[in-house]
């Protein structure tokens, strides 16, 4: 062989190196964090099984949003609206369920979030406005809508079967929050990494004009990865209003940067082209157990922003350097 040859087998091994550390980097990360909290809060109750359940089960929101979210960004795009989706479904659902019943009130959560996606798709994908400013502008439009659809009351759940089936149900002794979590997480991964879809959302992604220059439809996956983010964050709301019997214009509110700082950390790049379900769900995990850990040390609210904020800040930095490659 060459020297020339030896030299491009060389720099390609190394390439390939690198590239697997980084896609091993969250799982890593998720292992020091545990680590660390496991020693240092050992006395505070932090390994209790008890502690470490409720991290699963507060974390099954953000993690429902995440997956929408990593459909949205490898394709490119963004979806700031997710929080107050959230706010809307979740009032929506709990309205509807006073006058109307359980599966009428589970429609209109649902849909909700489905048709907050369709006018972002729409505006994205036809009118084709930058979905950051689209985003940005329905994040403040329906944070306003949920404030005025119950004069910023809280309005309680109390039907069983929807807090069962959406909260603080069971079965098989396993919590409904984590059958809701696992059916996502494994639809969503079947979905982004075994079908023709998925492939056509990464290429987009990669190269929009390539892949419509192909015979990929664009604008129709930017429309449909807007609606799924769209309905997936309506399902968050319901799981909120289950979990905490009741629905709030708050509900979601502070999520917006926990789950984008769970996307980009579990491997998703943020100019789009590439993406991890699994990765987004570790990402999640490990944004939970961060929060955990930092209130049981006593840092504040501002102080686990902080914290936040550099974890996405770090991320960005990589996804970046990596997406320039």
């Amino acid at each position: 062989m060459s020297s020339t040859n030896q030299g491009a087998a060389v720099r390609a091994a190394g390439l390939a190196g690198r590239v697997n550390l980084q896609q091993y980097v969250v799982y890593v990360g998720f292992l020091a964090i545990f680590l660390f909290f496991a020693i240092v809060l050992k006395d505070s109750g932090f390994l209790t099984v008890r502690n470490l359940s409720n991290i699963v089960l507060q974390t099954a929101p953000v993690t429902i949003m995440a997956i929408g979210l990593v459909f949205v960004m490898s394709a490119g795009e963004i979806d700031l609206s997710i929080g107050s989706t959230v706010a809307v479904a979740a009032l929506a659902a709990a309205v509807t369920m006073q006058g109307y019943g359980l599966v009428p009130g589970v429609l209109a959560g649902l849909g909700c979030g489905l048709l907050i996606g369709l006018v972002n798709g729409v505006l994205v994908a036809y009118v084709r406005l930058p979905s950051f400013l689209v985003t940005l502008a329905t994040l403040g439009l329906f944070a306003g809508v949920s404030r005025s659809m119950t004069d910023l009351r809280s309005i309680p759940v109390t039907n069983e079967a929807f807090t069962g089936f959406f909260g603080s149900g069971s079965l098989l002794g396993i919590p409904s929050l984590i059958w809701w979590t696992a059916i996502a997480v494994a639809f969503g991964h079947i979905l982004y990494r075994e079908t023709r879809f998925g492939a056509h959302v990464l290429a987009i992604g990669d190269n929009a004009r390539a892949a419509s220059v192909s015979g990929i439809s664009v604008p129709k996956m930017r429309l449909a990865v807007l609606m799924i983010s769209g309905a997936l964050a309506g399902l968050a709301g319901l799981l909120y209003a289950g979990r905490l019997q009741a629905a709030k214009y708050t509900l979601g509110e502070t999520d917006l940067m926990t789950v984008i700082a769970a996307v980009i950390v579990g491997g998703t790049l943020l100019n789009g082209g590439k993406g991890s379900i699994i990765g987004a769900l570790v990402g999640s995990l490990m944004m939970g157990m961060l929060n955990n850990g930092l209130i049981l040390m006593g840092l504040s609210v501002s102080d686990q922003m902080i914290v936040r904020g550099l974890i996405i800040l770090a991320a960005v930095a990589v996804s970046l350097r990596e997406k320039s490659r």
